[in-house]
């Protein structure tokens, strides 16, 4: 896959998160997809990312803004960074108490590649700093 294919793969995929289009997302996506949760642990297959988006929607409304992707030479490998804009709509198990607070937050997911979907994603946010933002320290 040329770096074009895979930047465009990758804005697909944004462009299907931030319309709420969990199928669009899953359609970037390999079937045994390997999904590395920020500050948890690894989840293997599209039917484990589905489950781990509409767990999402439960509890958070989120909108990514200020999306810089970079792929790598090949275009086997990208990454991407962003701000994460959200509303915490519903506490989530071990998680402060959620009354609509918004966040703002800096945010990265690494990427990998192959037959033209993608077979990796890993994000990162600081956990501490969204705490903070929700918990109004």
């Amino acid at each position: 896959m040329s770096e074009a294919e895979t930047r465009s793969l990758i804005e697909r995929y944004f462009a299907a998160f931030n319309a709420s289009d969990n199928e669009g997302m899953l359609a970037c996506l390999s079937e045994d997809v390997a999904h590395d949760i920020n500050e948890g642990g690894r989840e293997i297959g599209k039917d484990k990312f589905r489950w781990f988006l509409g767990m999402m929607a439960r509890h958070y409304r989120e909108e990514l803004s200020d999306i810089v992707v970079m792929t790598g030479q090949g275009g086997g490998r990208a990454a991407a960074e962003f701000t994460v804009r959200g509303t915490y709509l519903s506490t989530a198990e071990g998680l402060p108490p959620a009354t609509g607070q918004t966040y703002s937050l800096p945010a990265g997911i690494f990427f990998e590649i192959d037959d033209g979907l993608i077979s990796r994603v890993t994000t990162y946010y600081n956990l501490k700093d969204w705490s903070a933002q929700v918990e109004g320290e």
